[in-house]
């Protein structure tokens, strides 16, 4: 499905596709009231790979993430988005182009999941038998069955709601997607399943993905690069098996903390 099939406007009519990066952040800094969160983030995000922004807690993932839809604006320093810097786009635009999956799903409660998954695609204004077909190929691409439709969240179980979560975040078919610990509250072996299924729709798919974690496991097998971050600082992005070799000493900490655990996973990115 061409962007043009997908919605009336989406953020590839912003800027023409090329070789250059995707998203953009120049000298970006972010502060609360008596706290610096961000300082001096310098970082690019190339077309169709996955970038895992890995760190403890406080680090500034998450705020990194929600500056790209406006969630957040920095109170230095640029965002780009398509070599537009994203506070000249219009903010309804801009976030309609962008898939949001976050760690508690933020399903509606009183919305089945076909309108869940629908919401955006019906804001948009696509006709319902379109917007019908949609989910039923999204719910056979996260592995639910088609009965799902007529649920609501309360009768799902949590891996079930996280991948009506990844459904909705794919719906209007946007360029970007940005993924906060998504899989981070599930069991493990839901966690690991959820897992394969994104590196599965990722290599049919080759969305540009920004993946907060704090699991070197989870961003050495799904990453394409890591951005590793301490304390509102970007340390170093490496590829997950420079990540392994790093000297790097915050980056060579979690590789120790992580121990053997570590090794198995890692390389299973898009390169």
């Amino acid at each position: 499905m061409t962007c043009a099939e997908a919605a009336p406007v989406c953020l590839a009519d912003m800027a023409a596709l090329g070789t250059g990066p995707v998203i953009e952040f120049r000298d970006v800094s972010f502060a609360l009231p008596g706290v610096q969160v961000l300082s001096g983030l310098n970082l690019e995000v190339r077309r169709g790979e996955t970038l895992v922004l890995l760190g403890r807690s406080g680090s500034g993932k998450t705020t990194t993430l929600k500056l790209v839809n406006r969630l957040a604006s920095p109170t230095a320093g640029e965002v780009r988005v398509n070599s537009e810097r994203n506070d000249a786009v219009d903010v309804i635009r801009l976030r309609r182009g962008i898939g949001y999956v976050i760690q508690e799903v933020g399903l509606f409660p009183h919305f089945t999941v076909e309108r869940n998954i629908g919401l955006v695609p019906k804001i948009e204004g696509w006709p319902d038998e379109r917007i019908g077909a949609r989910v039923e190929a999204l719910l056979q691409m996260v592995g639910l069955p088609s009965e799902m439709r007529s649920r609501y969240p309360h009768q799902l179980s949590g891996g079930q709601r996280q991948r009506v979560g990844v459904a909705r975040g794919l719906a209007a078919d946007p360029s970007i997607l940005l993924m906060d610990e998504p899989f981070g509250a599930l069991d493990p072996l839901t966690r690991d399943d959820l897992q394969r299924e994104f590196l599965a729709l990722q290599q049919r798919l080759r969305k540009t993905v920004i993946f907060v974690t704090h699991d070197l496991r989870e961003a050495l097998r799904l990453g394409t690069r890591i951005a590793l971050m301490e304390a509102g600082r970007l340390v170093t992005v490496l590829s997950p098996a420079e990540f392994l070799r790093s000297t790097d000493p915050w980056a060579a900490a979690y590789v120790r903390a992580f121990g053997e655990d570590a090794g198995p996973t890692a390389n299973r990115g898009l390169s």
